[in-house]
């Protein structure tokens, strides 16, 4: 039987690195972006490319309607739309905190919703993993925003696990510190910064989207087949230990 999975937010830095991971490992792939042009730069004419808003009801559904349409059900999620929203609250447009919680939160909570009302109709176990954040875990100045949307996706995640893990779905999540990807550019732009954001971590450095990958990918996978309603965090210590300072 083919392995199908969707990626959502595909063209951006660790949707690429996921598809890359899962399209070496034999899965079929669905990828989605809300721009058609960005999966024909990232992908040219591979896999079913998919333009829709997931952050809508509309538009997860719409997304999971052409998988079955090509006649493929996808049994693994892997959900990569999120975008950083940095600022202390009281300076924080209201379109901007909205902007955040509509890419990282409400896009999570209606794909999972087509994902898993998909696999419940086609009585199908199945896997998800989403993206949360360092900063969901411990306060970080100034990323007030991005850490309610991300800690909401956390209390998603363990709630959808334990509605669905009676028909076999799980449901896990991955929080990374600050990665080398397109979203974060703009935050470690000057060599200072990068500096700055590399030492802040017990275990220095900038994390890669091709680890964060990997992680998902297993989690996805068989061989966590007993692994549901979890954080599994790769943030370098960020979250739970010190760094030693010198």
């Amino acid at each position: 039987m083919n392995k199908i999975a969707l990626v959502t937010g595909a063209a951006g830095g660790v949707g690429r690195a996921v598809v890359a991971r899962l399209a070496a490992e034999g899965w079929q792939l669905i990828v989605t972006s809300r721009q058609a042009d960005h999966l024909t730069a990232a992908f040219g004419d591979q896999h079913l490319q998919v333009a829709a808003d997931c952050s809508t009801v509309d538009g997860a559904r719409q997304i999971l309607q052409a998988a079955k349409e090509h006649q493929m059900l996808p049994t693994a999620l892997a959900h990569c739309v999120g975008n950083i929203r940095l600022g202390a609250m009281h300076r924080m447009s209201e379109a901007d905190f909205n902007d955040c919680l509509s890419a990282n939160l409400i896009s999570a909570f209606h794909t999972l919703s087509a994902f898993v009302g998909t696999l419940r109709e086609a009585h199908s176990p199945g896997a998800a993993v989403l993206v949360s954040s360092a900063a969901a875990r411990i306060g970080t100045p100034n990323h007030e925003a991005v850490a309610a949307a991300k800690a909401g996706l956390e209390g998603l995640v363990r709630g959808a696990a334990a509605s669905y893990a009676a028909n076999g779905i799980r449901i896990n999540s991955v929080a990374p510190g600050i990665m080398e990807t397109p979203a974060s550019a703009g935050v470690i732009a000057s060599p200072a910064a990068r500096e700055g954001a590399a030492r802040q971590y017990p275990l220095p450095g900038i994390g890669s989207p091709d680890e964060l990958a990997e992680l998902m990918v297993w989690l996805l996978s068989d061989s966590a087949a007993r692994v549901t309603g979890q954080v599994w965090s790769l943030d370098g210590g960020f979250s739970s230990i010190r760094p030693l300072v010198k």
